[in-house]
């Protein structure tokens, strides 16, 4: 599992534990199943309405995605371009080819087979920054879709409200006591679960998952740069260098005196730096 979902799972239920611990009599009075039903039945039945059948299905799966602790490839990724640009460099496509069939990358290995076919540079740069494009794009409605739930939840909650004070009004000419306390109840509880849902739920969701979808591209675009100077014939001891600052923190790059050096060294013989293209690894599942 994922550490800091973890640790944000177990820190909601020590509060909503230590909040209900001290401030009810009775903790059970907080669970009101007919007020939970109002909020989560009517908020999936509103995203029903919003979108198709088969992006609210993948609700359960995107879970899954948040809860798993999904790891980065870049090393790995650089380490199999620079391998791969070093053989390139030799002029043996054949050995690049059989090097190919060792990456698992599908995004690093569609731009090495463009390069191996002698492709444009901009062509490779142009398609590449498309299926960049195309997963943001992807990923950025899913996140929306619990963005979208968010909002819902809390409209429902005071929908529940609404119900138990209007049920309120009838019987307070009845003057039975328990009855107009189980409609109280319903009343404001259905806007405490709302709430509850909507903010330690639907938007952390949404929150970490266009998290996730900076960090995939990130790495996208470091792979993308890589495929650009291997399509250069930059030397691989360069290029290795100028990948990792795509994985380097910004005050580990002010701290380095020796990265600066390195890479001054690592440049010598060529004509012109590296321009900033857009790149990167889409990661495994």
């Amino acid at each position: 599992m994922n550490p800091s979902t973890l640790i944000g799972i177990l820190a909601s239920i020590v509060l909503l534990g230590v909040v209900l611990f001290f401030s009810a009599e009775n903790p059970a009075q907080f669970v009101d199943l007919p007020g939970l039903g109002i909020v989560l039945i009517g908020t999936l039945a509103a995203t029903f309405i919003s979108y198709p059948l088969k992006e609210v299905m993948r609700i359960f799966g995107l879970i899954g995605t948040v809860m798993r602790n999904e790891r980065m490839y870049a090393q790995k990724d650089i380490e199999e371009l620079v391998s791969i640009s070093k053989i390139w460099m030799s002029g043996d496509i054949q050995k690049v080819e059989k090097a190919l069939e060792k990456v698992s990358n599908p995004f690093l290995k569609t731009g090495v087979q463009l390069i191996i076919d002698m492709t444009p540079e901009q062509d490779i740069i142009d398609l590449l920054q498309w299926r960049i494009s195309k997963l943001r794009a992807k990923e950025h409605a899913e996140a929306q879709l619990f963005r979208t739930m968010a909002g819902y939840a809390p409209a429902f909650g005071m929908i529940g409200t609404l119900i138990g004070l209007v049920n309120l009004m009838f019987m307070l000419g009845d003057g039975d006591m328990t009855a107009i306390g189980q409609q109280m109840s319903l009343a404001l509880m259905t806007t405490f679960y709302g709430i509850l849902l909507a903010n330690l739920v639907f938007k952390p969701i949404a929150v970490k998952l266009e998290r996730r979808t900076e960090e995939r591209v990130a790495l996208m675009n470091m792979v993308m740069q890589g495929l650009s100077m291997m399509s250069q014939k930059r030397r691989p001891a360069f290029m290795r260098e100028t990948l990792k600052t795509f994985m380097a923190d910004y005050e580990d790059e002010l701290n380095d005196s020796n990265n600066g050096a390195a890479l001054k060294a690592e440049k010598t013989g060529d004509e012109s730096t590296p321009t900033s293209a857009a790149a990167a690894s889409e990661l495994r599942p």
